[in-house]
């Protein structure tokens, strides 16, 4: 996993080392102190032996400090970058070693600060999903922002110490196990190509009041209207599915089902603290076919099969679940069809502040093939969300046709 952060900082470098590269350091040390699964290792052993966390006192994070003379403007945009610009930010592998008895043995985490002179600074942060889920990351951001923003108080973090409790968690299914069979049957992800582009896309607050309008009352004529539900989530989800597979040019037929995976955190369904720290997500497979999809309707018919699964969370947390990795395997291999989500704005990331304001643009930089999108709440507008996809040139240029004209359909 990997996510930027990029801040105005309009200082000259020397300023920077001498007055915030201690206290950032110290302040991560003090963080670490509470989250110290980050500054540990991830232990793979030979099979059948189940991976583990690894930290002993003096184990420590990978920290790299660098400066950069290019645009950083240009790299905190919405506009087409490159991914090869953002993995100069970011330390791209977490750095593994061969141990004894076969294990294998990474870092949990690496960090690169990067400084554009008298512009921004940018923090890259490169973890293992195995250690934390999206929400446990952003409780350790903020946690570390606000420690540096303290000078190092540790008191700031009273009532929001991350809980490790995994007794909290009953596994009488042996979820446990039929989850690591899943992983260690799973192939290899293809590797990123670093000339793909990272676009941003942002839908305002009025335009969400538009789509959750459009499908509300496309719904009302419909010959036997669903009960909805309308969340900012799953309408705007809905057009970025519709519009992605709008603007294919593949010889696929009608009746091809589509999906869109998304993850669902089950902290406050299995009441768990918010600051449980872990992962604690449920996959859910919204799917449509694709002549619903791409045809006058598509955004309702959309918004119908995300809103169902999204529904099926409120009868209860773990149903099926010995089946989630095993089909999302199946789901996933099956190619073009599949469109997955990242992220949420309920995390709010662009509420990271160290001192130098709100972040300036955050990413999800390990993204880096058509069909990933990652979600966020919008970083210039309370109530609106953006999102971050990765697409080829020509894929490029024909989704933001399909952008555009799809808000000509809903007027």
């Amino acid at each position: 996993m990997q996510r930027l952060f990029f801040f105005d900082f309009p200082y000259p470098t020397l300023h920077f080392t001498q007055t915030v590269l201690p206290s950032l350091k110290t302040s991560l040390s003090h963080t670490l102190q509470h989250f110290f699964p980050f500054a540990g290792y991830l232990v793979l052993p030979p099979r059948p032996q189940q991976p583990y966390i690894l930290y002993k006192e003096g184990d420590s994070v990978p920290f790299v400090v660098a400066e950069s003379m290019a645009n950083f403007n240009h790299l905190a945009g919405n506009h087409a970058r490159t991914i090869g610009e953002f993995q100069q930010l970011l330390v791209t592998r977490l750095p593994r070693v061969l141990v004894m008895g076969g294990c294998k043995q990474q870092n949990a985490m690496a960090v690169r600060v990067t400084v554009f002179p008298n512009s921004g600074v940018s923090i890259g942060i490169t973890f293992s999903h195995a250690v934390a889920d999206g929400r446990a990351f952003a409780h350790f951001m903020k946690s570390w922002a606000s420690i540096y923003r303290a000078q190092g108080d540790l008191t700031s973090l009273n009532g929001s110490l991350p809980i490790y409790n995994r007794d909290l968690i009953g596994d009488p299914g042996g979820l446990a196990s039929i989850f690591m069979k899943d992983v260690w049957d799973w192939e290899g992800l293809s590797s990123i190509s670093l000339q793909q582009l990272r676009i941003t896309k942002v839908i305002s607050r009025s335009q969400i009041e538009i789509l959750k309008n459009w499908v509300r009352n496309k719904n009302a004529t419909e010959s036997q209207p669903e009960q909805l539900r309308l969340s900012s989530f799953i309408v705007t989800c809905a057009y970025m599915w519709v519009c992605l597979i709008r603007s294919e040019e593949r010889e696929i037929g009608d009746d091809e089902l589509y999906h869109l995976v998304f993850m669902a955190d089950c902290r406050d369904r299995l009441k768990l603290a918010a600051t449980y720290f872990g992962n604690c997500l449920e996959i859910r497979f919204a799917e449509a076919k694709r002549k619903e999809l791409v045809g006058e309707n598509g955004v309702l018919a959309a918004a119908m099969a995300i809103g169902r699964e999204v529904s099926e969370l409120d009868k209860g947390v773990l149903g099926g679940a010995e089946k989630w990795l095993s089909r999302a395997k199946e789901v996933f291999q099956s190619g073009v069809h599949t469109v997955s989500v990242a992220g949420s704005p309920k995390l709010r990331v662009y509420e990271t502040d160290f001192g130098w304001g709100r972040p300036k643009k955050t990413e999800v930089a390990h993204l880096g093939s058509y069909g990933a999108m990652s979600i966020s709440e919008s970083g210039g507008e309370e109530g609106g969300v953006e999102f971050g996809l990765a697409l080829s040139q020509d894929e490029l240029e024909k989704f933001n046709v399909a952008f555009k004209q799809g808000w000509l359909g809903l007027r």
